[in-house]
């Protein structure tokens, strides 16, 4: 194989060397034009030359890979071909590279022998990598909420991904994610609500082709358990739940600091209703002691001998009766004096202003 290379660039070589000494009157009218291709495909490219050309050279990234004269082509590597074709008066070359490689991105160049002009084109090369939905078929609620994956892997560039939802649906929407670790993988998420069976398709379009891949799933739909509760009507959305969360924590704080407040005021009634029965027993004991005193006080020996009768017709007898009375009454008060004690106080008559009152009092 080295040596078929060698001599095919020995052939090129003498070629030029010989067409350098003949010279040539030719031109490029038109030269090559962009080309994408996808990653094991072919490529083609179109150059065209005025009549009287001798040598025509196609070069990938500043390598001459193909040359062409009028009597055939020098192949140097098998992954270059040419054809020509005839428009008019002038020559239409076409070099081919089969099976395009990553490594071949790059300028394309057409060129002639002893000329100055030379036309020249790009090659961009895609890659198509593997579309798949994990989990293939899947099985999903009726109504219930749910969301499919698409992941595209090892694509260059990245496709535009799709959705192609064949199932009946209350709902439906979906956003792409790049991959942070992957720059050559993308993935879809469809979010949709589904009401029946039927089927969903994932598709990748590739950018500045007319390639696109898909791959298509199975959708099976279930009703909801019975006893479920995420029943349609029962379950709630996320910030609902939060808000509720939230709701019952500020209910608890607020039961917290009500009870706080109701056992403060509890505790001063209770210390007010204790200085209130403390003030009414000390009245109590007051009065008790009170109304002792006066007992003592009015323990004392009463004039029984007291009449009430107008001054005016009875002054003589009632001073009269005074010393009778002193006297009927001696022998009590003597009892009564040594009951008491050593100390004897002579009684004492107290004559009222009154005119119709006289009360005689006795003090001991």
């Amino acid at each position: 194989m080295e040596g078929a290379a060698e001599r095919g660039v020995l052939a090129v070589l003498v070629v030029l060397a010989g067409l350098a000494a003949c010279g040539s009157g030719s031109e490029i009218i038109e030269g090559p034009k962009n080309v994408t291709a996808l990653k094991g495909s072919e490529a083609r490219f179109n150059c065209t030359i005025s009549q009287g050309w001798k040598l025509i050279m196609w070069a990938l990234r500043g390598t001459v890979v193909l040359s062409m004269t009028p009597n055939g082509s020098i192949i140097t590597n098998d992954r270059f071909t040419s054809a020509s074709y005839q428009e008019g008066a002038n020559f239409i070359s076409e070099m081919i590279i089969h099976d395009v490689q990553l490594s071949d991105a790059g300028q394309v160049k057409c060129s002639l022998q002893n000329s100055d002009r030379d036309g020249a084109a790009f090659l961009s090369v895609q890659v198509m990598g593997r579309l798949l939905i994990p989990g293939g078929s899947l099985v999903v609620i009726e109504d219930n909420p749910c969301n499919i994956t698409c992941r595209a892997l090892n694509w260059t560039p990245l496709p535009d991904l799709s959705w192609e939802i064949g199932v009946p649906v209350s709902h439906s929407s979906y956003y792409s994610i790049l991959e942070p670790e992957d720059l050559q993988s993308v993935e879809s998420v469809l979010a949709l609500t589904p009401q029946g069976n039927g089927t969903v398709t994932c598709v990748a379009e590739m950018k500045g082709l007319d390639v696109r891949e898909s791959v298509t799933v199975r959708l099976t739909v279930v009703q909801p358990p019975l006893d479920s509760i995420d029943k349609p009507g029962t379950s709630l959305p996320t910030w609902a739940i939060v808000l509720l969360a939230v709701s019952l924590s500020l209910l608890l704080i607020l039961v917290i600091v009500l009870i706080m407040i109701l056992c403060c005021c509890v505790s001063r009634t209770e210390k007010e209703e204790s200085s209130y029965q403390s003030e009414i027993r000390k009245s109590a004991t007051m009065k008790t002691s009170k109304d002792t005193l006066g007992t003592k006080l009015e323990s004392g020996n009463e004039n029984y001998g007291y009449h009430s009768e107008p001054a005016s017709l009875h002054d003589k007898s009632s001073e009269a009766s005074v010393p009778e009375q002193r006297s009927s009454r001696q022998p009590h008060q003597e009892s009564n004096h040594h009951q008491l004690g050593p100390a004897n106080h002579p009684p004492v008559s107290f004559n009222m202003g009154s005119p119709k009152k006289v009360r005689n009092v006795t003090l001991v």
